[in-house]
């Protein structure tokens, strides 16, 4: 997939799709999240809980639907960190079938120490993982 080095294949489950008979929107940020497990592991063994020393939130998701998803398709999602500042990163999704687009989103997300229930800088560990997983400049 152009422009993600990592991706997450996915078959479309029954739990996945809505009355109307294709996938629905919540469904589009559980694949979101599976891939983002998946990358973050991936990254370092790191997890949602752990990055490092502490954990991250989410405190904000954008997706924007390109074409329906059917029950038993065949999904692609890339995942990749695009943006990274001194307590929060961005990370895009694309969602591709058979090599087309059917949606795109992305995710802010927060480390966070869950002990002090606050945010904390990204650790260091994590941001040079990522750094070098995705040629980011530091």
């Amino acid at each position: 997939m152009d422009g993600f080095r990592f991706t997450l294949p996915y078959d479309v489950r029954v739990a996945d799709v809505n009355y109307g008979g294709h996938v629905s929107n919540a469904a589009v940020l559980s694949f979101f999240q599976d891939a983002r497990i998946a990358y973050l592991k991936h990254l370092g063994n790191f997890s949602e809980m752990d990055i490092g020393g502490c954990g991250i939130i989410l405190p904000s998701a954008q997706v924007e639907y390109r074409a329906e998803m059917f029950l038993g398709d065949r999904l692609e999602i890339g995942v990749r960190v695009t943006e990274l500042g001194g307590s929060s990163f961005a990370m895009a999704y694309r969602i591709e079938r058979e090599g087309k687009v059917t949606a795109e989103g992305t995710t802010r997300l927060v480390s966070f120490d869950y002990g002090r229930r606050k945010p904390r800088r990204i650790p260091d560990e994590f941001r040079s993982a990522v750094v070098r997983f995705e040629e980011l400049g530091a």
